[in-house]
């Protein structure tokens, strides 16, 4: 009898090819895989180190669909969803799914690298006709190897991906840096500090159009004034905020590139019994509501997940056409604490 061809990188990998490579039975395997039945722990350990060598995914939907079918399932896969910007991002994308009759598939990375492969991999493995991805800071070369049976069209929303060549859709963030800063300098403002959340591409982009609005007004920018958080959180930028304002050569003037720092700053400010110019980067609930109203950069993060969602439709429908990147505008929200001019 003819043995099998080995698995060949251009199929996906059955039950069988994990069979074959641990020298057992079909039925073992998906005893193993299934959680069903009693399977010696050695012989588990064998078909493990299978499945993980030749890169088997279990499809948990597949045996409900026609060969070559997907699912009528869009999967969202996001950062910390206690921040309101993915919150509202989400929202929206779902509207639009919906709309056009897809459930969607919700999970989050919370900016872990593993944690997102794995996410990824259970997504695709339940036959999802598409996903939106906000990707985290590592390289994604490994989507090419995960994705490469299943050809599942991708869009990457407020971040692009290294290594992975897919739809992004993006906020105009250097310019947004570069506005909150210039509005600081049109307020007479020399010293402005910016408060630079853990440097994913986002942040690091809002503190470029920072030291570019500075060096357009004459102002060299000061790396003591440049404070970058470990974690981003509101307690961080507190506590930095207050070093900042109780130095020898204190800030007149703070920019904070997300809504958590936003918030920290007022803290120590309020705290110190001290007022400074302030613009933050996005809005937050009741910002236009506080004793000074606060001044922010903004985008419709609404926006940001509609288009996303109606592009990967349009991937879904058939659109082949090159990899597009899509940047949405910013606008600078004038309310008073950016309005403070220089003492």
């Amino acid at each position: 009898m003819r043995s099998r061809p080995p698995h060949s990188q251009n199929t996906r990998p059955t039950m069988r090819d994990v069979a074959e490579r641990a020298g057992v039975a079909v039925v073992t395997v998906s005893r193993v895989v299934n959680g069903i039945g009693t399977v010696r722990e050695e012989t588990a350990e064998r078909v493990n180190a299978a499945i993980t060598a030749i890169g088997y995914q279990r499809n948990e939907i597949a045996r409900s669909l026609r060969p070559g079918q997907n699912s009528m399932t869009i999967g969202l896969l996001l950062g910390d969803l206690t921040n309101p910007f993915y919150a509202s991002l989400a929202k929206a994308a779902v509207e639009v799914a919906n709309e056009a009759g897809y459930a969607v598939l919700l999970s989050t990375a919370d900016e872990d690298p593993e944690v997102e492969r794995r996410a990824v991999g259970e997504l695709i493995g339940r036959r999802v006709a598409g996903l939106i991805i906000v990707p985290d800071q590592g390289d994604h070369a490994f989507l090419n190897e995960i994705n490469g049976h299943d050809h599942v069209p991708i869009v990457f929303v407020d971040r692009p991906a290294t290594g992975a060549e897919a739809d992004v859709v993006l906020v105009d963030n250097e310019e947004g840096g570069r506005k909150a800063t210039q509005h600081l300098v049109d307020q007479g403002h020399r010293r402005i500090a910016i408060l630079v959340a853990p440097s994913y591409y986002s942040t690091g982009r809002r503190l470029r159009g920072y030291r570019k609005a500075l060096r357009r007004g004459g102002i060299e920018p000061d790396n003591d004034l440049v404070v970058t958080l470990r974690a981003g959180t509101t307690e961080e930028a507190e506590m930095a905020t207050r070093t900042l304002l109780t130095s020898a050569n204190p800030p007149t003037a703070v920019f904070s590139t997300t809504g958590f720092l936003t918030e920290g700053v007022l803290r120590a400010c309020r705290e110190l019994k001290t007022s400074v110019a302030i613009v933050g980067f996005d809005d937050f609930k009741l910002a236009d509501m506080l004793p000074t109203p606060v001044t922010v950069v903004t985008s419709d993060t609404e926006e940001l997940g509609r288009h996303a969602a109606n592009l990967l439709l349009d991937r879904i429908n058939g659109d082949d056409a090159p990899s597009r990147r899509t940047v949405l505008p910013v606008q600078l929200i004038a309310r008073g604490t950016g309005e403070i001019g220089h003492p």
